[in-house]
C-alpha cells in the first residue's frame, strides 16, 4: 500500500523513514530530473505583486489565474504590511519593474486570534523579546484598509496609484475587494 505524503505527514514520515523535508528534497530532485529553463527574466510579465498570507490553503497562482512568472509573490503570517514587506515591494518596484499591488487577507486567519501577548509569551519562555510585531487583528478588512493605507503612504513605493486589497473566502474560494 502506497501511502501519500500528504494525507498524514507524521504518520507517512514513520511508516515512510525520513523527514518531510527529506521527502520535499526527493520530490525537488524529480522535479529537476524533467526541468527545462524556462528562460525568464526576473521581472515580472504583468508587472504586478501579490502579497498574501502564508496560509496553505490558498493557491495564489491557481485562485489569481497567474503563471509562472507572472508577478512578485510575498507571503507571511496574515498578509500584514510589515517593514520587510515594504522592502521587498521596493525592490519589486525600484529594481524589477512592478507597478500594481495587490493586498490578499483571508476568512479564518490565525491572526485574528493572536494578540501582543504572543510575543510577551515567548519572551517569558526564551528570555529574549521578539524583535516584531505580531500584528494580530480582529477586523479583517479593516486590517486590509491598514494594509491599503500603508502601501499607499510607503515613500520607499514610487507605484501607489494601482494598489488594490481583497478578503479571499476560504470557504468559497472569491476574492471580495475592500475600498479605503
Amino acid at each position: 500500500m502506497q501511502l501519500s505524503w500528504r494525507s498524514s505527514p507524521s504518520r507517512a514520515s514513520s511508516e515512510m523513514g525520513g523527514t518531510v523535508v527529506d521527502r520535499l528534497v526527493e520530490a525537488n530532485e524529480r522535479y529537476a530530473a524533467a526541468f527545462t529553463d524556462p528562460g525568464m527574466d526576473a521581472r515580472p510579465v504583468l508587472e504586478v505583486a501579490v502579497v498574501a498570507c502564508m496560509d496553505a490553503r490558498i493557491d495564489l497562482h491557481a485562485a489569481l489565474g497567474l503563471e509562472l512568472g507572472d508577478c512578485h509573490t510575498v507571503r507571511n503570517a496574515g498578509g500584514v504590511v510589515t517593514d520587510d514587506t515594504i522592502r521587498s515591494l521596493a525592490i519589486s518596484q525600484r529594481a524589477l519593474g512592478t507597478r500594481s499591488v495587490v493586498l490578499i487577507h483571508h476568512t479564518g486567519c490565525g491572526l485574528e486570534s493572536l494578540s501582543e501577548d504572543f510575543r510577551h509569551e515567548l519572551e517569558r519562555e526564551v528570555g529574549q523579546r521578539p524583535t516584531w510585531a505580531v500584528e494580530g487583528f480582529t477586523d479583517v478588512d479593516q486590517d486590509v484598509r491598514q494594509s491599503l493605507r500603508k502601501v499607499r503612504t510607503s515613500p520607499f513605493l514610487p507605484h501607489t496609484d494601482d494598489v488594490r486589497g481583497f478578503v479571499f473566502d476560504v470557504r468559497t474560494g472569491l476574492l471580495r475587494e475592500i475600498t479605503a
